[in-house]
């Protein structure tokens, strides 16, 4: 952190106090027993969903949320995973499914624009199938894909093999992304969970509303004090939009000429933080808002963590220089302190700790490891991982030193 532009706001207020207020904002400080899935979700930012355990992770450890009461909410529609912001796949509470499809919106519209100069899809062609789409949909019984475009008929296309090396078979995927931006459809997860990429399709009507402004206001909030380059980011607007979004959004410097930013009301509460002492160990998912809504990998890192030896990557490469955790964390008071995978083979979990064990941390590895062998049956990072795939990353961990230290150690 030392070597960012906004080093002399963070030397002013202190490196420790940042990262436990990151922690403290994203709940991470101690359980909110009793919130539901939506609650955690509205405060702390929207999860990131590739298929992966992240969502449950991230609920489980701000709230206690078990994987029932999590899908429960799925099925009632009180939180859903939608294309929002980048046009990337996150969970949302109800409360921000129009803001989220509405920032989002542009990915799918530029994917057609590229499909109409590279492969000759028509915008009338798309537009007819997504009527043909909205046709053969209903609101209680998911089709797959593959019933889809069945269904249709000839209204879908074959892109050939051009398509093919673009990733788009056939004219039927642009219709889909058009239709889940706009709030004509929604996917639903096969068999309810969020850790699988599995989905049919159902009608919907939901409005779609809001702008850049809103956005940012939202992710000051879960984020701040964060920059405009980080909410660049996670927006992947346009740096024109993102600057006037920043300035309609009423934030103040975290420091005068600070270019670290946050909402005026949570500045004087920043001020009378004060970092907790004791240890408050969680495990996390490498992809986690805490480290997410920044991307910015080094501000969680002591600098001796940061210049260790990446034990899952290419030779040379140290931990700090990574945009990505290449495992999932563990985090304390807003420092990562450790990485950690799950072993199916032993059901549990190998943890390389960059701290001295203690009890704390010893407890929160089994509280996780016992959530994740009985309630998920794995952590994958994302959907094509699997215990397969992993092995190679938990042999790399135990080469470094890594150990399984849970209720299984024994």
């Amino acid at each position: 952190m030392e070597h960012d532009p906004h080093g002399e706001a963070v030397t002013a207020v202190g490196v420790e106090k940042l990262r436990a207020w990151w922690s403290h904002r994203q709940w991470l400080d101690r359980p909110r027993t009793g919130a539901s899935a939506a609650e955690v979700l509205a405060a702390t930012g929207w999860a990131r969903s590739v298929g992966g355990a992240a969502p449950y992770l991230g609920l489980f450890a701000r709230a206690g949320l078990g994987r029932a009461a999590v899908d429960a909410e799925v099925a009632r529609l009180e939180v859903h995973e939608l294309p929002s912001a980048r046009g990337c796949t996150y969970v949302l509470p109800a409360a921000d499914f129009a803001l989220g499809l509405a920032v989002g919106a542009a990915a799918p519209v530029g994917e057609l624009a590229s499909a109409e100069k590279h492969l000759g899809v028509g915008r009338d062609e798309v537009e007819k199938l997504c009527l043909a789409v909205e046709r053969v949909l209903s609101e209680d019984e998911p089709l797959d894909p593959t019933t889809i475009r069945e269904a249709v008929g000839d209204a879908v296309r074959s892109l050939g093999e051009p398509g093919k090396k673009r990733g788009v078979a056939t004219t039927l995927p642009l219709a889909l992304g058009l239709m889940q931006s706009r709030g004509r459809i929604r996917r639903v997860p096969v068999n309810g969970r969020l850790d699988q990429q599995r989905y049919g399709y159902v009608g919907w009507d939901q409005p779609v509303a809001g702008d850049a402004v809103d956005l940012a206001r939202r992710y000051f909030s879960w984020a701040g004090p964060a920059t405009l380059r980080h909410f660049r980011w996670f927006s992947g607007f346009t740096a024109a939009t993102a600057r006037r979004a920043v300035a309609e959004a009423n934030l103040v410097p975290l420091t005068p000429g600070s270019e670290l930013l946050l909402p005026p009301e949570l500045a004087d509460e920043f001020a009378r933080f004060t970092p907790p002492r004791e240890s408050r160990p969680t495990l996390l998912a490498g992809i986690d808002g805490i480290h997410l809504l920044h991307r910015e990998l080094p501000r969680l890192l002591d600098p001796a963590d940061a210049a260790r030896p990446l034990p899952t990557g290419r030779a040379g490469r140290t931990f700090g220089g990574e945009a990505d955790p290449q495992t999932h964390v563990v985090l304390d008071r807003g420092r990562i302190v450790g990485l950690w995978e799950y072993d199916t083979e032993r059901a549990g979990i190998v943890l390389l700790p960059f701290v001295p064990l203690d009890d704390a941390l010893r407890e929160a590895v089994a509280r996780t490891e016992d959530f994740v062998r009985e309630e998920l049956g794995d952590a994958r990072g994302f959907s094509l991982d699997s215990p397969r795939s992993r092995a190679p990353r938990i042999a790399a961990l135990r080469a470094a030193g890594a150990r399984v230290i849970g209720r299984t150690a024994g």
